[in-house]
């Protein structure tokens, strides 16, 4: 206390110390005494309140205890003397055994009484209950096998209550009431009955399945009553729990499973198309069920049996389960797409499972898939197998057709353009665009991988179509005359080639998601590109076989007196690009280009062979004239023929020889050969040669001299142009060839 009084003293001298801190506060002490005169009031009022409060808590807990100590002791003097009584009565309880046995019989015998003119009346009762049955009356029938199971339920449950040892009578009533278990049995066959033509039933009369319903209902509600009177007394009927519930939606799923299943109408023997048609109804019988189920039957059943969801997930698993054994058949590739088609885009779609009167009732995203994944997979591949087969047997037989064509003597189709073509274009690209449009149909990585694999074929297609393009080709060598329409054939097989391009590309824009080339596109492009040029080389070796004998005659002394190979020639390359003319673009154009280039360089070879020497500066001028005046004939066919910007240069190299040969001051032919180098790069020292040689006049020393400086200041070959003297060989001649030339000369003469 005295440290408290302390530690108050203390805290009241700082308190005092706070308030007079200035002199002007000290005209304020009476009035700091009467407040906290106040305030030390008011604590000490509040002290009293809570104090005599307690006080109050405490008296009145001492008073309830006082109580409570009463009450027990009374308690204890009752349960005494209720243990006295209870010791003195134990004798009178045994004494009371026969009265108890007594009231167990007479409740059983008031049983019997109260069911006794229901046991008299049971074969009457069951023959009504038949006659019900038969009589469709199921609802009055099942109340009167209800009278009857109870008479007996009853009956028994009283026995076994007396005597639950008691066997004999139990088989005695079980054979009494025998007819009544029949009787269940046959109503419930008559329920099974109506629940398996439940979806016509609900058309035609919907209150016979209502009252399927009921019953089934009834029987549920005793079941779980007879099941809770065994945990209290352990004894069940004979046939409880009867779970017609349970056997009820077992017979539903029976009856979906059949309805699906009895689907198939035909088999493959009788039509390609049984898949198809076993489908389509399948759809069509799901769909039309289970909209009668949202508009007529969930109004047959209680609303707990959640209706139309379970058979939204019966429908689901028999369809399940059918199409699970369809893909474990042996099914063909179209078959396969057509089941997969159905399964992954056809069942979830607004033509069955998503249909807008269906939509409303259930979520298609939450079903599972009718085919496992790996299932899938597996049909994938095997259709993969099977097409990969049947596209490799389906391009050979339309390659052999197309080359039975090639040997008719009748010329090929023409398009709307007027271009040479065959049918093999339209047949493979027709084959490919039905089955992306099938593969389409399964999902677009399918497509893809489909599209893919048809690309694959068609590069070895064309691998093979190239090698027989070739034989083609080498047939007809062997014989020119045959066939007939050689030319036409060929230009067929080069526009077929930019066909199968285009096709291509169109495919790969309807059916590629990807617009990147791949390798299997280079190989394609670079495999046409190829079969397109060695047709046009074909053709154009076809031309100069025509051509070699009249080409043999130029640089000749024949050709010099007068000879009419050039206009020959001319003719021929014209009449042969009447056809060529026939050939699309770009190859039509690059083949006359050729064309040019090989008429040029063979006119060019002819004087590199040198089959003439000038003997004098009227020949070489003779010779020239009509060299320029091939040139201008060249010039002019191939402007005709559109052979491009190159005509000028190429057939410009024709009239720069002739330039060398007309040239009649052989002091200035150093500069003109040396203006024919500058033109045309690619000459060598063997063309320079040559055409010295031709020419007649050029000494050694003057050829010698031109080679040497030329030599000096060769001019190097860009390769910005097409060569032209690259490929054109000068023979030389060794000795066997003079002492052959010696001879033929040697022999002439003596003629």
């Amino acid at each position: 206390m005295e440290e408290t009084s302390r530690e108050a003293v203390a805290t009241a001298v700082q308190r005092v110390a706070g308030m007079l801190q200035r002199s002007d506060q000290l005209d304020k002490v009476e009035q700091y005494r009467r407040r906290e005169a106040r305030k030390k009031a008011s604590v000490e009022a509040r002290l009293k309140a809570a104090i005599q409060s307690q006080l109050d808590g405490v008296r009145t807990g001492l008073i309830q205890l006082h109580s409570a100590l009463t009450d027990v002791k009374d308690i204890q003097s009752s349960l005494a003397d209720v243990s006295k009584d209870w010791r003195q009565s134990i004798n009178t309880i045994e004494n009371l055994k026969d009265v108890k046995d007594a009231v167990v019989q007479h409740s059983q015998l008031a049983s019997a009484v109260e069911n006794l003119k229901n046991i008299f009346s049971v074969p009457e009762i069951v023959a009504e209950t038949q006659q019900l049955i038969e009589q469709a009356e199921l609802l009055q029938a099942h109340r009167k096998l209800m009278e009857l199971e109870c008479s007996r339920d009853d009956l028994m449950y009283e026995q076994y209550r007396m005597d639950s040892k008691n066997t004999s009578d139990m088989n005695l009533i079980s054979i009494y009431f025998e007819d009544v278990q029949g009787l269940s049995d046959e109503l419930a066959k008559q329920l099974w009955m109506v629940l398996q033509r439940s979806m016509v039933t609900v058309r035609r009369d919907p209150t016979m399945l209502v009252s399927v319903v009921r019953i089934i209902e009834r029987e549920e509600k005793i079941d779980r009553r007879m099941v809770d009177r065994k945990k209290q007394t352990g004894f069940i009927p004979p046939g409880r729990p009867k779970q017609w519930k349970d056997k009820m939606f077992e017979v539903l799923e029976g009856t979906v499973s059949t309805r699906i299943e009895g689907t198939q109408a035909v088999t493959r023997e009788a039509d390609k198309m049984w898949l198809v048609r076993l489908l389509e109804i399948t759809r069509k019988y799901v769909l039309d069920d289970l909209i009668v189920v949202k508009n007529l039957m969930v109004q047959c059943f209680p609303p707990h049996y959640n209706t139309f969801n379970r058979f939204f997930s019966l429908y689901h698993n028999a369809v399940s389960i059918r199409v699970k054994e369809l893909a474990a058949e042996d099914l063909e590739a179209n078959e396969i797409v057509s089941l997969l088609t159905w399964v992954l885009n056809t069942y979830k779609s607004v033509e069955m499972m998503g249909h807008p009167e269906l939509h409303s009732e259930c979520d298609i995203n939450q079903l599972e898939a009718l085919l496992p994944q790996d299932v899938v997979d597996d049909l994938l591949s095997k259709y993969v197998q099977t097409f990969t087969s049947n596209i490799t047997g389906w391009l050979r037989k339309a390659l052999e057709t197309d080359k039975k064509d090639w040997q008719k003597e009748t010329e090929p189709e023409a398009d709307q353009d007027g271009y040479y073509q065959t049918t093999l274009p339209a047949i493979v690209f027709q084959m490919f665009e039905q089955n992306l449009q099938v593969a389409a149909q399964i999902d677009g990585e399918f497509k893809e991988q489909v599209l893919k694999l048809c690309l694959k074929q068609m590069n070895t297609f064309l691998i093979r179509y190239r090698e027989e393009a070739v034989t083609y080709k080498e047939d007809h060598l062997r014989d020119r005359q045959l066939p007939q329409c050689y030319v036409q054939y060929m230009i067929a097989i080069i526009n077929n080639c930019q066909t199968f391009k285009e096709s291509i590309n169109s495919l790969k824009r309807k059916y590629s998601q990807s617009s990147e080339p791949t390798d299997s596109d280079a190989a394609i492009e670079r495999t046409l590109n190829e079969v397109a040029k060695e047709g046009c080389q074909f053709l154009l070796d076809e031309v100069f076989l025509d051509l070699e004998h009249h080409l043999n005659e130029l640089l000749t002394r024949k050709w010099l007196t007068g000879s009419h190979a050039v206009d020959t020639i001319c003719v021929t390359v014209e009449d042969y690009f009447n056809d060529f003319n026939k050939i699309k673009k770009p190859f039509n154009q690059e083949m006359t280009s050729e064309a040019l280039r090989r008429v040029v360089v063979e006119y060019i070879k002819a004087v590199m062979q040198k089959r003439i020497t000038f003997k004098n500066a009227d020949e070489r001028r003779e010779g020239a004239e009509r060299m320029i005046k091939e040139a201008d004939q060249f010039k002019f066919l191939f402007r005709k023929l559109a052979a491009g910007e190159d005509t000028d240069r190429l057939c410009g190299a024709i009239a720069a020889i002739a330039e060398v040969f007309k040239l009649t001051d052989p002091s200035l032919l150093f500069l003109e050969v040396t203006t024919l180098v500058s033109k045309y790069p690619d000459i060598r020292e063997e063309h320079i040669q040559a055409l010295l040689a031709v020419r007649g006049d050029a000494s050694r020393e003057m050829r010698q001299m031109i080679i040497g400086t030329l030599s000096e200041n060769k001019v190097s070959y860009s390769g910005v142009t097409q060569p032209i003297f690259k490929d054109i060989t000068v023979p030389t001649i060794t000795m066997t060839t003079m002492t052959t030339m010696t001879s033929m000369a040697t022999a002439k003469l003596l003629k």
